[in-house]
């Protein structure tokens, strides 16, 4: 099967034109960490004399220093450094589950030409790190794949439209599980559509390091020296803080940023980081990765809904056995917040809404 990278390339132009080289933000990155350019150079997989050059060459090139050195402090990022870090970062969160989407859509079509009566497998989700890595497993195992990043209630009302054979979709447990359920059964058959159990993960508010602004809670959202980023509309953890919200009695009005928009966790995740927001409501394992505090306030489990006649398929089956295979739980060992309890058993909608006060008591 024909698998797809798409990546972008960023040209700069300031006296003259100059393709970007993405190992600079790799050094970057690593310097912001522990100041130490040899240690850099290694995470770059370059040499400490390519590194320093590459560093002056773009110093010279913007006309402004990217780092700065003290005997003491070791080297450090400028503001300039620091700007260019972050905004790449937040560039790169924004763009790489749309370029994952049209290399999917590409490869679908390619796979569907040259591999005819093997259509890909198409998943149409909400913004997960377990996900992307199924959707890699499948790959491994020969099976073509067509991922969708989507939020919640657009990846279930595409299931419905007929648009995919699997829709990604996830509810907190507790009493705000059966009010999310509610919204999504509308778009469900209860007794017709089967639900995989996936995997459970930790959601709660990406901070700065050391939680500086002390923000406990969501009524600590509504202060007025805290500024937020929110997901998307139509999103199921955006749905999840605006049920939060209104259970803590929160007006949305009081919320600083309630309206400022970011389409992923990570991408979330990158604007705390970079110092555009003080917090942000997502998953453990986005803020993690970009070493920040975190403020767990729900456990989500997420699900992947299918037709009963699908589920017969091969590339069904094969996905049975992954969610259900040791391979599968060490993956997600690697993934801060997450687990799989029942990876891999089947449940009806109507059966999975049932559970759910059960889940939440257990």
């Amino acid at each position: 099967m024909i698998r797809v990278d798409i990546q972008p390339i960023w040209r700069f132009r300031n006296k003259g034109e100059r393709e970007f080289d993405f190992t600079l933000i790799a050094l970057l990155e690593s310097l912001a960490h522990d100041g130490k350019l040899t240690q850099a150079a290694l995470h770059a997989g370059i040499s400490y004399r390519h590194a320093w050059n590459l560093i002056e060459k773009w110093a010279e090139f913007f006309g402004a220093p990217l780092v700065e050195t003290d005997r003491g402090r070791g080297t450090t990022l400028s503001p300039l450094g620091t700007k260019l870090l972050w905004s790449a970062k937040r560039a790169h969160a924004r763009l790489t589950p749309e370029l994952d989407s049209l290399a999917s859509e590409l490869a679908s079509d390619l796979n569907e030409t040259l591999f005819a009566g093997h259509p890909a497998l198409r998943i149409h989700a909400s913004h997960d790190f377990a996900i992307t890595r199924l959707r890699d497993l499948l790959a491994n195992a020969g099976f073509a794949v067509d991922l969708q990043s989507r939020g919640s209630f657009d990846a279930l009302a595409s299931f419905a439209r007929g648009g995919c054979e699997l829709a990604g979709f996830h509810l907190v447990e507790g009493p705000l599980g059966p009010l999310m359920g509610a919204r999504y059964l509308e778009l469900l058959k209860p007794d017709t559509h089967k639900v995989i159990w996936f995997v459970s993960r930790t959601q709660g508010l990406i901070v700065a390091p050391g939680n500086p602004k002390h923000i406990r809670g969501v009524r600590d959202l509504a202060r007025p020296d805290v500024t937020i980023v929110n997901r998307q509309r139509g999103s199921g953890t955006r749905a999840l803080l605006e049920f939060m919200i209104s259970h803590a009695g929160v007006e949305r009005a009081q919320i600083r940023g309630y309206d400022n928009e970011e389409f992923t966790h990570t991408a979330v995740a990158a604007l705390v980081a970079g110092q555009q927001a003080d917090a942000g409501f997502g998953i453990e394992a986005a803020g993690a990765q970009m070493r920040l505090d975190f403020v767990p306030l729900a456990t989500a489990r997420y699900f992947i809904v299918c037709r009963e006649e699908h589920l017969a398929l091969p590339a069904l089956q094969a996905l049975l056995g992954i969610l259900r295979s040791a391979e599968f739980r060490n993956m997600l060992a690697t993934l801060p917040g997450y687990s799989a309890p029942r990876a891999g058993e089947i449940s009806s909608a109507s059966e999975l809404l049932g559970a759910l006060p059960r889940a939440a008591a257990a």
